[in-house]
This record gives structure tokens, C-alpha cells and sequence, in this order.
């Protein structure tokens, strides 16, 4: 049986300017709160096929590894040499409707239902959901200020791309681009960022506003 996967950036994700439908809003310390929303957590990649292999009762369940290849990722042992990535958290359904994944989450896989004639448990179906993974070495983007991941958390770098768009990069300059803010705070609200914010970016979770400084 194979699944079919979508897997998510392992790179700089894309965020936006307040008041696009998708992205995570970035505004100067002078101006209106907006009503942005987070990026995604999967950012763009190419589609991926993955063959369920029954190391675990679900497929690619908590704890359990993965491999790496251009075109497909395989449930291995976590053992096993091929073994390059770990799932940290697993949700039914899609991300814009489910569970945050953890905050150093490396990337994330999408699963799309599947209901073959027999499956890893039995019960003849994949059900569609998402894995959050964290490689098994370094590099991890999705670290603070590591560059990556599916979020953007404190500790992370951004810079100006042009046409009222950021991308993150590292915040040790390894990256193609310098950056230019970091975020330094996760707050509730604007009133709470430290004085010498020079930006507030979109953040998911209980504390959505992020305080940036320029570096």
C-alpha cells in the first residue's frame, strides 16, 4: 500500500503583510493591529509518496522515524541507518484546522486518506492527517533563530524581501540573506512588546503578537 505525502518546507517560510489572507503579519510599531494569521506550517513542497512498512499501529506514530529520499519518505526503524527523521506529534484531518505542531518542529508531512484493501493496522485505511518531524541530526531549522520550520517562534530572524514581504533566515547570518528583526518576545497583545519593537509578527497559539527588534 502506498500513501501519499506532502512534505513541508524545510527552509524559510513566507510570511506576509497584515490584512493578506495567509501569512503571518508583520507591521510597524506605528501601525494598526490588523487581522493577520499565521503561515502555514507546510509551506510549498512537491508531492511524495511513503510506503507504510507496520513498525507501529499507526502509521508513522508518535516517536517512530522515517528516511529521507527525493521522492518518497518509507516508516523505518528508528534504528535503522536509513532512519533521518522522528515524529514528534501526529494529528488527524488538515493543519489549518488541527493542532499546532510543537514549536522546534523540523517540517511536517501531510497524509492524504487512503483506503487500500489492507493497511498497517488492519482496518483497510490511512485517514488523512499531518506528522510534525524533527530530524535526527542537525541541521534544525526549526530551532530559535535556526532560519526554518513550520513557525515562526522567539529567538527567529527575519528579513525584508521586497514587496511588503519577510523571509526568515538564520539569525547567525549562515543564510543567503543578513537578518534584519528578530523576534524577542511572544506577547498577548502589542501593549505588552518591549519598548524598542520595531515590529509586531502574526504568531499562532495563546500569545499571537510577536515583538521584533532590528538588529
Amino acid at each position: 500500500m502506498r500513501a501519499r505525502w506532502s512534505v513541508g518546507a524545510l527552509g524559510a517560510l513566507l510570511f506576509l503583510v497584515a490584512g493578506v489572507s495567509s501569512g503571518c503579519g508583520l507591521l510597524p510599531r506605528s501601525g494598526p493591529a490588523g487581522d493577520g494569521v499565521s503561515g502555514t506550517p507546510t509551506g510549498s513542497g512537491a508531492l511524495a509518496s511513503a510506503r507504510p512498512s507496520g513498525y507501529g499501529a499507526v502509521f508513522l506514530g508518535v516517536d517512530e522515524c522515517s528516511s529521507f529520499g527525493t521522492s518518497s519518505f518509507t516508516e523505518v526503524p528508528c534504528t535503522s541507518e536509513r532512519a533521518a527523521a522522528r515524529v514528534v506529534a501526529r494529528f488527524d484531518g488538515t493543519v489549518a484546522q488541527g493542532p499546532l505542531c510543537p514549536a522546534t518542529t523540523d517540517f511536517v508531512l501531510h497524509i492524504s486518506e487512503q483506503s487500500p484493501s489492507s493497511d498497517e493496522d488492519g482496518d483497510g485505511s490511512v485517514p488523512q492527517g499531518y506528522a510534525c518531524m524533527r530530524n535526527l541530526e542537525p541541521p534544525h531549522p526549526g530551532d530559535p533563530g535556526g532560519g526554518g520550520g513550520p513557525r515562526t517562534i522567539v529567538g527567529d530572524c527575519v528579513y525584508g524581501s521586497g514587496d511588503g514581504q519577510v523571509r526568515e533566515t538564520a539569525c547567525d547570518g549562515s543564510g543567503p540573506r543578513k537578518p534584519q528583526y528578530e523576534v524577542v518576545k511572544a506577547a498577548a497583545a502589542r501593549a505588552e512588546c518591549p519598548r524598542d519593537t520595531a515590529l509586531y509578527v502574526r504568531l499562532r497559539g495563546t500569545d499571537p503578537v510577536g515583538c521584533a527588534r532590528r538588529l
